[in-house]
């Protein structure tokens, strides 16, 4: 039998951004870009600030489903730096979207928000993150994303 697959949280981001550059219609739906400008890693094994280096890169699909493709990084405490590469899905019912697209604070189990991240990093007390595949679930918030980062054991 083969081993089931255990879910270890590693981190909760509160990721800070600027406002929403809209890109206009593109080859698959609304494209947008959404910089990511801070905020803080927080957790049983990554600790540290986010960078001002990064930001997602949104399609929104004519269904309200919105491919979600963000790139940024993270600084430990202790020096690491740790590159993050999530991509996913946020999707839900209209109004609720709707509802989110105006900042307000939505129930996150009212809609659906999960990625898959690879994470990568030169510093050897962080090396098992190159060696591991990483899940996480968020929630949008006004001028912010929560999300809490799973490895997958």
């Amino acid at each position: 039998m083969l081993p089931e697959p255990k879910l270890e949280l590693i981190m909760e981001l509160e990721v800070c951004l600027d406002p929403i550059i809209e890109m206009g219609p593109g080859r698959a739906g609304l494209r947008r870009i959404i910089p990511i400008i801070g905020g803080i890693a927080k957790g049983p094994k990554i600790k540290g600030k986010i960078l001002n280096v990064g930001a997602d890169w949104q399609t929104i699909f004519a269904d309200g489903n919105a491919e979600l493709v963000a790139r940024y990084a993270v600084e430990t405490d202790d020096g690491a730096v740790i590159e993050i590469d999530n991509r996913g899905f946020r999707n839900g019912p209209a109004e609720v979207l709707a509802r989110v697209a105006k900042g307000e604070d939505v129930d996150p189990a009212d809609y659906y928000m999960r990625t898959i991240a690879r994470l990568e990093t030169s510093h050897p007390d962080y090396s098992w993150v190159n060696k591991r595949v990483f899940v996480a679930t968020g929630a949008r918030l006004a001028g912010a994303v929560h999300i809490a980062f799973y490895c997958v054991e």
